[in-house]
């Protein structure tokens, strides 16, 4: 019954009002609810003006770029300019350690970088330098420059290789690349090294 009420009540109040405003109706603004101004939050940190920079004072970056494959890769590219391209890299690195740039990979912060993006995507405001990981892809492996392998001394196979730096240095490497953390690795390619050098040190 209350229901009933109610829409009775309802349809009256609705009768009594017009069916439509007529041509000429204004509503009185001082009718209208009071309602705050919305106000855009602040910036976090504030726009920067531009700079006007004359023609060779461009700002330039130290490169870094690592690798625990063999052979382990540690190339400085210095005063590379900010429009430097990851493509660009790539053909340096590819020039120092003749990895095919196809088989290549830069990582930046273990995140794989591509081609088009270039280092002012990547460096901060007041960074003067990046470090970049490469990653040789589908088994390509990096091939020293002919006068530099030509010199390289023959190592014989078997336990004598075991006596030679760069067998643990490519045992760091398989490590790296199986487990993806350099610091395991490192830590379990010294045990490894450790553990074979006091077996041969036993009588």
């Amino acid at each position: 019954m209350a229901e009933a009420a109610f829409a009775k009540t309802f349809l009256s109040t609705l009768d009594s009002r017009p069916s439509k405003l007529s041509a000429d109706h204004v509503e009185d603004p001082k009718s209208f609810p009071a309602r705050p101004p919305y106000i855009l939050p602040r910036m976090p940190n504030p726009m920067s003006k531009p700079k006007n920079i004359l023609p060779g004072q461009e700002r330039s970056i130290n490169v870094l770029l690592k690798s625990l494959r063999n052979p382990p890769l540690d190339i400085k590219l210095t005063s590379q300019p900010l429009n430097t391209s990851i493509l660009d890299i790539k053909a340096e690195v590819s020039e120092q350690s003749r990895i095919p740039v196809d088989k290549m990979k830069i990582l930046h912060n273990k995140r794989p970088l591509t081609d088009s993006k270039i280092l002012k995507d990547i460096v901060g405001d007041s960074e003067n330098k990046l470090e970049f990981s490469v990653m040789v892809m589908g088994g390509a492996a990096a091939i020293m420059p002919e006068q530099n392998a030509a010199s390289a001394p023959v190592v014989a196979s078997g336990r004598d290789a075991l006596t030679t730096d760069a067998f643990w240095t490519d045992l760091n490497g398989f490590l790296m690349q199986r487990l993806k953390d350099e610091g395991t690795a490192r830590e379990l390619g010294g045990l490894f090294r450790s553990s074979w050098e006091s077996s041969r040190a036993a009588p």
